[in-house]
């Protein structure tokens, strides 16, 4: 907004360009260097939530734009601003969130600055992309071509504006900033569909698997399973995206329920649509049965084939294929019900989901199941939630047993696999879906390591509710060094009262070890969260994670 006649800056261009080309969300550490642009952004209408560290503001923006489906932003101040917040634009990039850096640079003439460092290399070295304001009178247009990149090419874009341009005036005064245009689907070739079609008709036992690029083609995905008799799937990127379909079997991989993993295992044909078939998705490749054909379908070529080898690559986007594909399968008869018969649908209700499984309860006097833990907690959440996890050997319990509404109702940040950015990740799903209740499952490792931004949490009220899986270690390699020669008290700690600290915070703490504290637990969980609430769940071992034995069995 300018005051008076007073010429526009640099710095309140490029805020005032950020908000009307649709950014509405803020996350950073403000500093000498972004000072300007933050307020600049703030006066234009975009909420700033100001973080404790510009790490957790990274992966703050990071969960925002996964479950809004918009470019947030972040933003820092030069040198050690920009690499503080570097293990959350790496996860950021190698996930291709579309997000926006936005931080400052030393001037031109500032040789000697203590701040100056090859903000360009840095950023390109973990995958993002580096763009840059250069002069005032390209300023709005530089902004523009970040944004641009950002939504269209779905990439993590660090935008650097020097300081000694930001209070320099533009030569024309106030410009109009140009809309950027709504992402145009690709339509795969016509030869493409034929041979996905004929694939598809020809199978008898077909499951269609969607991954994170196929979060925005749910229901083309699902009518064309209809029309194919094929079940569905997903990997957790996009778990809650076929919720409402009664012969979806889950998640796709370590966090599968056995039942889960043998249908896969028994297809004859599978389609991923947008999902990358790694190691995680499919176990290392033990998810594809002998035989059976792999087709993939995705927006760039070199996606392709990338993890494990496949039958037939389409490229094209998901809900444009699968809606031609549907439409060729209309033109050559009926559907069929293969794979979704009365039978299947008894089954699936009864056995995909972890929670139907039968297990011994653990639980004593020293510590709680945390598969007892995790059911308990699902049953007492309202429905509309979102859920965040974390990294760790706790990890398959939140993923597996917490059940979502749908793709906007889970949000996991760990391709880059850094523990810690649980907790970031809750606050940024939390600012995204403000009328659910935002819940993280983290461990006590990671949980500690982020705990700054509990306050934070508590600062804007959010209404979160955090299950710290305590045992009082870095439990992944407790367990898979166990039983070898290397000494364990590197990564086993004394037990940590959570819940006192999480107090001391200004948030609700509460301690679970039995089944009498769960009982509580729970009852106050069905009272309500409105406000950060805490609950340190000392669990008892089960022996080491189902999916942790299966991640490390590749390593």
């Amino acid at each position: 907004m300018n005051h008076g006649s007073a010429p526009e800056t640099v710095a309140d261009a490029v805020g005032r360009a950020l908000v009307e080309l649709g950014v509405h969300a803020v996350f950073g550490v403000v500093g000498s260097g972004n000072y300007t642009l933050v307020n600049a952004m703030r006066r234009h209408g975009a909420e700033f939530t100001a973080a404790r560290h510009e790490g957790g503001a990274a992966t703050m923006a990071d969960a925002y734009s996964r479950v809004s489906g918009t470019v947030a932003v972040v933003s820092t101040h030069q040198g050690c601003g920009l690499t503080n917040a570097l293990t959350g634009i790496a996860e950021a990039a190698k996930s291709r969130t579309p997000m926006l850096v936005l931080t400052a640079d030393t001037g031109r003439s500032a040789v000697l600055s203590n701040f100056r460092i090859d903000q360009d290399a840095l950023s390109e070295s973990v995958g993002a992309v580096a763009e840059r304001v250069h002069s005032t009178e390209s300023a709005i247009a530089d902004t523009a071509r970040a944004y641009r990149r950002a939504l269209t090419e779905r990439r993590t874009v660090v935008l650097f504006v020097p300081i000694d341009l930001q209070t320099q005036s533009l030569p024309t005064g106030r410009s109009a900033i140009a809309a950027v245009g709504a992402v145009q689907r690709v339509r795969p070739a016509h030869q493409a569909v034929q041979a996905l079609t004929t694939a598809i008709e020809a199978a008898q036992r077909p499951v269609f698997l969607a991954g994170r690029g196929a979060r925005a083609a749910g229901p083309e995905v699902l009518a064309l399973a209809e029309a194919a008799g094929a079940l569905t799937a997903t990997s957790a990127a996009a778990h809650g995206l076929f919720q409402r379909d009664p012969f979806c079997l889950g998640i796709s991989g370590g966090f599968s329920s056995e039942f889960t993993a043998q249908r896969i295992r028994e297809a004859d044909l599978i389609v991923a649509f947008g999902c990358a078939l790694n190691m995680w998705t499919m176990r290392h490749g033990s998810l594809i049965g002998p035989g059976a054909q792999v087709v993939q379908v995705d927006v760039e070529q070199n996606a392709l084939g990338a993890h494990r080898p496949i039958h037939l690559g389409v490229l094209g986007d998901a809900a444009e294929t699968a809606a031609a594909a549907r439409e060729a399968l209309q033109h050559r008869g009926p559907a069929e019900m293969k794979q979704r018969s009365p039978t299947m649908l008894q089954q699936i209700a009864q056995h995909a989901r972890k929670n139907s499984e039968s297990f011994v309860d653990l639980t004593s006097s020293d510590g709680i199941d945390p598969r007892l833990l995790s059911i308990a907690v699902d049953q007492a959440l309202p429905a509309q939630r979102v859920v965040s996890i974390d990294s760790g050997n706790f990890m398959g319990y939140p993923a597996a047993y917490l059940e979502v509404p749908d793709e906007h109702g889970f949000c996991m940040t760990q391709t880059f696999q850094s523990i810690g950015l649980g907790l970031y990740t809750a606050i940024g799903a939390a600012k995204a879906s403000p009328s659910r209740v935002s819940v993280l499952g983290t461990g006590d490792g990671g949980f500690l390591m982020s705990i700054a931004e509990l306050e934070t949490a508590v600062r804007a009220d959010l209404p979160l509710l955090i299950i710290v899986y305590n045992d009082a270690a870095y439990g992944a390699e407790v367990h898979h060094f166990e039983g070898t020669d290397e000494e364990l008290d590197i990564v086993r700690f004394p037990e940590t009262d959570i819940a006192a600290i999480a107090r001391g915070f200004g948030a609700e703490g509460l301690t679970v070890r039995t089944a009498g504290d769960l009982d509580a637990a729970t009852t106050r969980i069905r009272a309500g969260i409105t406000a950060p609430l805490v609950i340190d769940a000392k669990i008892c071992s089960d022996g080491g994670s189902w999916w942790l034995a299966e991640a490390f069995a590749g390593h």
